[in-house]
């Protein structure tokens, strides 16, 4: 059987949530061992299905792209990284739990950018790497699970040439803040297509992208599969049908550098 539907943006990253919520490796380090929640929109939805709670998702952000431009929240309005050791909040630094990773534990981070080779690319404008640049090296050298939910708006042509064209010291104009782009070949990306196969079995394919009238950043999915497992996917949408946008961040730029700069 076969249907056919659309996601608006906060449909896609509650669906993401709510698979990145039941992977495997996910389920077993909320069990016994560490998970760290980067700060990320799509990031708090992940959150609220693993803790469940409601987050501030204005908040739970450090870069953002809000009213048409690159910014960054101020560190005082951040809701700090969520850090779970054996399925239980913890106080502690995100970067002090880091340094105790195992091959077992688990890293989310949000992505802005992901091509058709399943690669993703996280903006920064930090000029040391930031949340990421901090937190690469340990995953990969331990092999620790560095799992990245992204919805298929940030679909781009090649992050590798993303990553190429990008850095904070090659632009010369800018609105909004001068970013890099990590370029992440290593962990596991989850878009639409793998949140549904993994939450009910179905087949997706993206037919299309984008809309109006709140319906920006919307995807189009075809889905495929038993009777049953369609049916289990369209139960699964009409519950998340109706998420509610996120509202416009209005964010003030306090750093020492006006975001309209030419140099």
């Amino acid at each position: 059987m076969r249907a056919v539907f659309t996601l608006t943006s906060p449909e896609s990253k509650r669906l993401l949530g709510k698979a990145v919520s039941q992977l495997p490796e996910v389920k077993k380090a909320l069990k016994e061992g560490k998970i760290i929640i980067g700060n990320g929109t799509t990031n708090a939805y992940v959150a609220e299905e693993l803790l469940g709670i409601q987050v501030e998702k204005a908040k739970y952000t450090v870069g953002i792209v809000s009213q048409g431009v690159q910014c960054v929240t101020p560190a005082e309005d951040r809701i700090p990284s969520f850090v779970l050791i054996n399925g239980e909040v913890s106080k502690e630094d995100w970067l002090k739990v880091l340094d105790e990773f195992s091959g077992e534990d688990v890293f989310i981070k949000g992505a802005n950018a992901v091509d058709h080779e399943g690669n993703a690319g996280v903006f920064m404008s930090n000029p040391a790497g930031g949340t990421i640049g901090k937190a690469i090296g340990t995953l990969t050298a331990r092999g620790s699970h560095l799992i990245i939910p992204v919805g298929l708006e940030k679909m781009v042509p090649s992050v590798k040439l993303a990553a190429m064209a990008a850095g904070i010291k090659k632009f010369d104009y800018s609105l909004g803040q001068k970013v890099g782009l990590m370029p992440l070949m290593y962990g596991k990306v989850i878009t639409e297509l793998e949140a549904l196969n993994l939450l009910t079995g179905v087949k997706a394919v993206c037919l299309g992208c984008g809309g109006v009238g709140g319906s920006e950043g919307a995807v189009t999915l075809a889905v495929e599969g038993s009777q049953q497992e369609v049916e289990e996917t369209m139960k699964l949408v009409k519950e998340i049908k109706g998420e509610k946008n996120i509202p416009a961040l209005k964010q003030k730029c306090k750093c020492d550098q006006p975001c309209d700069r030419w140099n």
